[in-house]
């Protein structure tokens, strides 16, 4: 919660700067107002502990009143939170408030819509590092709001071998050897193969997880088959390329783990009001 405390006064020191002089201009000081915040797009809610951190951060005097929990399923209309408190306040705070919730339920809305798409099938949605910079942690828990899974979280707590770590290090089986004898105890090695020659090279050179990044459907079904007969106890995560159209298409093949990089670069945010009631 410190770095999103951080990250909410950042971005209320970049709206506000010298002050909100619209705001300041035209309400005098200690009026009081209710502010409702809804939906106007069906959406997953998210971020409700972060919308209200933001009025709190402003003004601590400012009452939250949340109408409504993280990965509640919203109907337009519906309202998320009824602020009451000063009204400079309130209005100075409004725009990052929204600019937090719109993102978060827009990550957790087209998460779902993923997790959706695969309910008939093994195979579970996580998510990538391409996040928002800053934005990490929000965003992830926003994808585990949605249903789906955090792959990892950084550099630091998973070993990913791709394909400039396998020319760098010179062969596969050097880069897994060397993992193999350096990375931190507990941590399981994962490797991404774009054919099924290096599919099978890192299956037999002792990956635990082999990632099949950017298969079509036919090359997908043959690593998952090579990989499922001679060595069962690899998982299989397929990435590269997945859209709603195609995921459940994806999980069909028998693949443990489908990781999309659109959950956090590619979500629309969703449409949310905020407006003074009486």
């Amino acid at each position: 919660m410190f770095a999103t405390e951080k990250l909410i006064k950042m971005a209320l020191e970049e709206d506000l700067g010298s002050g909100d002089v619209t705001t300041l201009s035209t309400i005098p000081p200690g009026t009081q107002a209710r502010a409702l915040i809804k939906a106007k797009q069906e959406c997953v809610a998210s971020g409700m502990q972060v919308l209200g951190l933001v009025f709190r951060t402003l003004d601590p005097s400012l009452k939250i009143d949340e109408r409504v929990a993280d990965g509640d399923q919203l109907k337009v209309g519906d309202p998320l939170m009824l602020v009451t408190g000063n009204a400079v306040s309130i209005l100075m705070a409004e725009r990052v408030a929204l600019n937090f919730v719109q993102r978060l339920c827009g990550v957790s809305t087209l998460t779902a819509r993923f997790v959706a798409a695969v309910k008939d099938f093994k195979a579970e949605i996580v998510d990538t590092r391409k996040t928002t910079p800053g934005w990490r942690s929000l965003e992830k828990y926003a994808v585990q709001v949605g249903g789906a899974r955090n792959h990892r979280h950084g550099l630091f707590d998973g070993i990913l071998i791709k394909d400039n770590h396998i020319q760098a290090s010179g062969s596969i089986l050097n880069a897994i050897n060397h993992a193999q004898r350096v990375a931190p105890h507990g941590l399981k090695i994962e490797v991404e193969a774009a054919n099924l020659d290096e599919v099978k090279m890192a299956a037999r050179f002792g990956a635990d997880i082999i990632l099949l990044d950017n298969m079509d459907d036919a090359l997908l079904r043959k690593s998952v088959n090579f990989v499922r007969d001679g060595f069962p106890a690899i998982k299989l995560e397929a990435s590269g390329g997945i859209v709603l159209d195609n995921v459940a298409q994806v999980a069909a093949s028998g693949v443990d783990f489908i990781s999309v990089g659109a959950l956090t670069h590619s979500a629309p945010a969703i449409d949310i009001s905020l407006d003074l009631v009486s």
